[in-house]
């Protein structure tokens, strides 16, 4: 209904605002023209000619229709701006969801997409939980691994206890660096039997199973929106930054951590965030993954290795999600 009176405004070119104007200048000149016409004629014909009495009058007259007027136009400009917004709002919608369907066209006749990639993942991990036995079983001989420490205490009740008191935990072997590497970068095709092999190996190391769970989460949620790691080229960052951030180092000197460019992808990025209270929980958590697998990560790792690190998948979401949540301000 409010549509159709609008086309009929747009049609005429008079609104409702132009009417009450129309109707306020009548009804005021009706009441000047009735009051001069009540008002007794002036008493002194000889007297000489007042023009600022003329001015006052005139002023009097015509001022009052000339503020409805000013007022008119003030609210007729109000709704064109009002429609404007509006319009240019649909628009970027439109160009928006447009973007987003060449996104998804454009990954998805070249290769599978991250999330397709992302949910074989997830099946391949509930497979892995199930079928450890399996896994040991078959997995190749295992070069000299570098411990990792846990980002985070485990209570005793999170795993069973031996006949000897020793955790299944503690009888995982410790996960090497380029395996966590790997595992942070996620299998490229469903051939890719390294990659799965080092997200099986990463998967059965508590903190790097629940950095590998987190990425993946925030993998998934961001593809929603067409943003995709593999279609991002940060800047490289050199690994001294890298292990200054991991130090606790924070400011301006590390604004180079997040390197990326790409002005669509920040801004949807920046629009879930306020809109999206789950996607911004997700989000967090895993900056705080990231942050805390560093920390570990950086006190053994060499520069190759944090170079690598950063050409992950992980390392990209992290560097944008940073970018965009403040991170390394």
């Amino acid at each position: 209904m409010l549509d159709r009176k609008r086309r009929v405004e747009n049609d005429t070119g008079i609104s409702s605002t132009e009417i009450i104007a129309i109707t306020l200048s009548v009804i005021w000149m009706a009441a000047v023209g009735l009051f001069f016409l009540i008002l007794p004629p002036q008493s002194d014909p000889s007297a000489p000619f007042d023009s600022l009495r003329v001015v006052l009058i005139l002023m009097a007259i015509f001022l009052p229709v000339a503020m409805i007027w000013v007022a008119a136009a003030a609210s007729r400009s109000a709704r064109i701006m009002r429609e404007e917004s509006n319009r240019l709002q649909r628009s970027i919608d439109g160009m928006r969801e447009t973007y987003i369907a060449d996104r998804n066209a454009q990954n998805g006749g070249s290769a599978p997409t991250v999330e397709r990639k992302l949910n074989e993942i997830a099946q391949t991990a509930k497979k892995t939980e199930t079928t450890l036995a399996t896994f040991a079983s078959t997995r190749e001989a295992q070069p000299q691994r570098l411990a990792i420490t846990s980002v985070r205490s485990t209570d005793s009740e999170d795993q069973p206890t031996l006949a000897l008191g020793t955790s299944t935990e503690d009888m995982t072997p410790v996960l090497a660096r380029p395996d966590l590497i790997r595992a942070l970068n996620f299998p490229d095709t469903d051939q890719d039997t390294e990659g799965f092999t080092a997200l099986r190996r990463a998967l059965q190391d508590r903190s790097a199973r629940q950095l590998v769970q987190a990425a993946q989460d925030i993998l998934t949620l961001l593809s929603q929106d067409g943003i995709y790691m593999d279609d991002l080229r940060p800047d490289r960052a050199r690994p001294e930054i890298w292990r200054r951030f991991a130090k606790g180092e924070r400011g301006r000197a590390m604004a180079s951590l997040g390197g990326v460019r790409d002005r669509s992808s920040l801004a949807l990025t920046a629009g879930r965030m306020r809109e999206d209270t789950i996607f911004r929980d997700a989000a967090h958590h895993f900056l705080r993954r990231f942050d805390q697998m560093l920390i570990t990560f950086e006190t053994d790792a060499t520069d190759a290795d944090l170079i690598a690190l950063s050409e992950t998948r992980s390392a990209r979401a992290f560097m944008l999600l940073g970018r965009v949540a403040g991170t390394f301000d």
